[in-house]
């Protein structure tokens, strides 16, 4: 199966520019997979040897506490990088559990793929620097609004910044990530659409 790379490419050359030889060098380590819903794709406790690009579908990342309680720590829709960060940086066993929460096709890249990458073409160690720097900002303001901001005013943040999320997640997949029960969240469902009606 031919496999269109424009995503991909569109997406690091967002951060660095490449030559066409560079990016057959980077495409050729690329392995095209596709995962049915529930599929894992990592389970805690695995190595983390790979990091994930999303074609079409969408992908979660979470973690089980000893209690078996899940927390989802991301998702990952078409054309966003996923894996367990700490533990692929870190050639640590994965902490998180990634799975297809839908029918998804993605791309796949080994950490020793990259690292080779990062020898032969030193920009890609720029662009995935950038790429691994947005993803700790993003989750260190994650924190700080979870420190800051009530139940309601993050589902709202929610909404507002990944609109195209909501199509894919269940309600209790957007509870575990907001750390609260579906219970909670469907009263928060229910006080906004009051607001919205009395608004009108």
């Amino acid at each position: 199966m031919a496999v269109d790379f424009q995503a991909i490419i569109a997406n690091l050359s967002r951060h660095t520019e490449f030559n066409p030889a560079e990016l057959a060098q980077f495409t050729s380590q690329l392995t095209w997979r596709q995962a049915a819903r529930r599929d894992c794709l990592l389970r805690a406790g695995q190595p983390t040897r790979k990091i994930f690009y999303g074609l079409s579908g969408a992908l979660r990342a979470f973690y089980v506490d000893k209690t078996g309680r899940e927390s989802t720590i991301m998702f990952a829709v078409a054309d966003w990088w996923v894996t367990d960060m700490y533990c692929f940086v870190n050639a640590q066993p994965a902490m998180l559990t990634i799975e297809a929460i839908e029918y998804s096709h993605y791309l796949e890249l080994t950490k020793s793929s990259l690292e080779q990458l990062y020898l032969t073409v030193p920009k890609f160690e720029r662009c995935f620097r950038i790429l691994f720097q947005n993803a700790y900002t993003r989750e260190q303001l994650r924190v700080i609004e979870n420190l800051s901001l009530t139940a309601e005013e993050r589902y709202l943040q929610f909404l507002k910044k990944y609109p195209q999320i909501l199509p894919h997640v269940t309600q209790k997949q957007i509870a575990s990530y907001l750390g609260i029960t579906p219970e909670f969240l469907s009263l928060i469902r229910k006080n906004q659409r009051q607001k919205s009606i009395a608004q009108k």
